[in-house]
């Protein structure tokens, strides 16, 4: 009989998103210390490439490195069978109850070192604190982006990602979607990783009860985010269960970072096991 869990209920597909997200928490959190060391890896023949990749202020030069250090981790080690589906986040795989997609995100900050001609700081940060930009291929929830909240122009626009809600097999299994965003933080000035998080962004069907929340207008037209500091626990499941979940912090990082990372600290405790 056909595998199916694609009208299992609002409650257990939390259940299922917090399975996994704990799952990949515990083995990124084992592997904190391998992976910071190959994301410092870079600096040992620094000599040997800076100046022919990344632009001014050390903004995209981690980029690429950081997703070749957290992928091996992952593509080594976590079970799961890989699926060649063009339409998926870079990490796109199916288990036993689930297809389940991971993508990873890297902002790098300057800490408030660079300021525009205004003399305002000009800084990425703001892309990590409390939303990050997600693409139509990295998650399944259909909904409203409330444009200028509160405003007198306040507008509501329609967005559409391209991921189902859960994916149906030829062979007549229907598995769930489950989507995950590996986050990193790194300092063009300290050349270290701030912070690295990981988070579960919530299938389409919950938007029954998140609504517009975990969407937050891009900066482009059509453009979304996810506003994960609008929906920080599974509001379903008991226990104040996180949906953000710490693998590392710098624990020398400034005072600038560190403010700016308030959200973060205030609401996800990094040894809290739950």
């Amino acid at each position: 009989m056909p595998f199916d869990n694609s009208n299992i209920s609002l409650k257990e597909i939390e259940l299922l998103e917090h399975k996994y997200l704990m799952k990949y928490w515990y083995f990124l959190k084992f592997a904190e210390d391998e992976m910071v060391r190959g994301l410092q890896s870079m600096d040992e023949i620094r000599a040997d490439w800076d100046g022919l990749y990344g632009g001014d202020g050390n903004i995209s030069q981690f980029d690429v490195g950081c997703e070749r250090i957290v992928y091996a981790l992952l593509n080594g080690k976590i079970a799961g069978q890989p699926n060649s589906n063009p339409v998926s986040s870079d990490l796109f795989f199916e288990v036993e109850d689930a297809f389940i997609h991971i993508d990873l995100k890297s902002v790098t900050t300057n800490e408030g070192t660079i300021r525009n001609n205004s003399g305002q700081i000009n800084d990425n940060i703001g892309d990590f604190n409390t939303s990050i930009f997600i693409g139509e291929n990295q998650n399944s929830y259909h909904g409203n982006m409330i444009i200028n909240e509160g405003r007198s122009n306040e507008r509501t626009d329609v967005y559409s990602p391209n991921l189902p809600t859960y994916y149906t097999k030829k062979n007549g299994d229907k598995k769930i979607t489950l989507t995950y965003f590996v986050c990193l933080l790194n300092s063009g000035v300290t050349l270290k990783s701030e912070l690295i998080s990981i988070m579960c962004m919530p299938n389409g069907r919950l938007a029954e009860h998140y609504l517009h929340r975990p969407l937050k207008a891009g900066k482009n037209p059509g453009k979304t985010r996810f506003n994960f500091s609008k929906i920080p626990t599974f509001e379903l499941l008991d226990g104040n269960k996180k949906r953000v979940r710490i693998i590392h912090k710098n624990d020398m990082m400034s005072d600038w970072v560190k403010e700016k990372l308030k959200f973060y600290f205030d609401n996800f405790d990094p040894m809290i096991e739950e």
